[in-house]
């Protein structure tokens, strides 16, 4: 695992209250499992979740906002996208086929609903978008 070296001292503000810290680390771990689950489950994002666990590290623990940022698993996207460097191609085009695998599976595998299957088309449209909005980074 690569640590982050140059860590932003503007980012991290760390608290001198050791309640809300731990409070900021327990939450920053729970944020972090929910956005691991985004990257399985169809319609919970990931991104949004990485974010605020980042933000809670960064108000709690240096040591864990390192460990975020540099996880094989997804620190560099979390990297990547927060310091607007963008996602690759790759990246983009396996974030768009597993979502619409996922969406697509459960429109027609997972419900009967009509206006849930609508609202599934409507999430895959929206988070496709914006997957297509963000910057094209360099492959490295």
């Amino acid at each position: 695992m690569q640590m982050v070296n140059k860590v932003d001292k503007n980012e991290l503000k760390i608290s001198s209250n050791p309640f809300l810290r731990w409070v900021l680390i327990i939450s920053g771990f729970l944020l972090t499992g929910i956005g691991i689950a985004g990257m399985f489950l169809p319609l919970l994002p990931t991104t949004i979740f990485l974010l605020l666990a980042a933000w809670c590290f960064a108000r709690s623990s240096e040591k864990f906002y390192k460990w975020l940022h540099s996880n094989k698993l997804f620190g560099k996207y979390l990297s990547d996208y927060s310091s607007g460097r963008g996602m690759t191609k790759k990246s983009k085009m396996f974030s768009i086929s597993f979502l619409w695998a996922g969406i697509l599976f459960s429109m027609f595998y997972a419900t009967e609903i009509l206006y849930v299957r609508i609202l599934l088309l409507v999430i895959a449209i929206g988070v496709t978008w914006h997957l297509l909005a963000i910057k094209t980074a360099d492959q490295q």
